[in-house]
């Protein structure tokens, strides 16, 4: 039942922030759509390289290097199992030496994947909790998700190349072709963006809650990702992540948001609550975790 709800949340989401873009469109330029074509074009070329190289970006940011079946056996045994179980293609493995405790995965589609975990999280969980995590890292490669993000991008960018096109050139059209006149287009040139990125950033945490259901079944286990869960809301409390601005861009690929919540405001985080997450999984499971 999520996971259906959690699709068709995904493409209204989509819709809204498509009916976003056309009303600062017509708000800011009327019926010339030679800006917003422009705008398309710039945001499509820009996102569809970022991700094109997505891989390489995100595992340069976290420092990480590619580790072998020798170096990491319960890393490479788990991944080499749910791969042949999905019947997909095995990533490349990586860690990242950070202490933060985290894991993501990347890739442009299943043949170019990689999925990387931090030394934190190496220590902190075991085998079944790791598996769980795994799987659901996996399941974003699976799901597409990199491609939905790219996107969700793309489309919140248009919103902000068409404001700043009106800042520094002005809207086109007159009042009645821009229907709510200049007043209407002042407030969507500061209200756009912020719209877009909210809309954004829901379509993301839809996505969370995707990976997470999909990654406990792949597993057979809802409450071992459960519990790894709530060892990392522990873990990235103790040892966040610095906000730097090339963590920043990639911290929407980790399993747990990787900097201190009071950072991060939930409307504008990546990531559902740890705790909605764990009580889905619950469900999942039938029992609660540590029951």
């Amino acid at each position: 039942m999520h996971r259906h709800y959690n699709g068709l949340k995904t493409a209204l989401l989509f819709g809204l922030l498509s009916g976003v873009i056309l009303l600062a469109s017509y708000l800011l330029f009327g019926a010339n759509l030679g800006a917003l074509t422009i705008a398309l074009v710039i945001a499509l070329a820009i996102n569809l390289g970022t991700y094109w190289f997505s891989d390489t970006v995100a595992i340069k940011a976290m420092r990480a290097r590619p580790v072998t079946a020798a170096e990491q056996p319960a890393m490479h045994r788990i991944v080499q199992e749910l791969s042949a179980k999905a019947g997909q293609p095995m990533p490349k493995l990586y860690v990242s030496p950070t202490m933060a405790p985290n894991a993501f995965a990347t890739g442009r589609n299943p043949q170019h994947a990689a999925v990387c975990a931090t030394e934190g999280i190496l220590q902190i969980l075991d085998e079944r909790e790791l598996r769980g995590v795994l799987g659901h890292e996996l399941m974003h490669v699976y799901n597409r998700d990199m491609l939905t993000g790219s996107i969700a991008a793309a489309m919140s960018s248009v919103i902000t190349y068409l404001a700043y096109a009106a800042m520094f050139f002005g809207g086109g059209g007159n009042d009645r072709e821009r229907g709510g006149g200049a007043a209407g287009g002042l407030l969507m040139l500061f209200l756009g963006p912020l719209a877009a990125g909210l809309v954004q950033m829901a379509i993301s945490r839809t996505r969370e809650y995707d990976a997470d259901e999909d990654g406990a079944r792949l597993t057979g286990d809802p409450l071992a990702l459960a519990s790894a869960l709530a060892k990392l809301e522990r873990g990235v409390q103790a040892r966040p992540l610095a906000p730097e601005p090339q963590l920043q861009s990639t911290s929407h690929l980790m399993i747990a948001n990787p900097f201190r919540a009071q950072d991060v405001g939930q409307l504008f985080s990546t990531h559902p609550p740890m705790r909605q997450r764990i009580a889905r999984l619950e469900a999942m499971a039938g029992r609660p975790l540590g029951r």
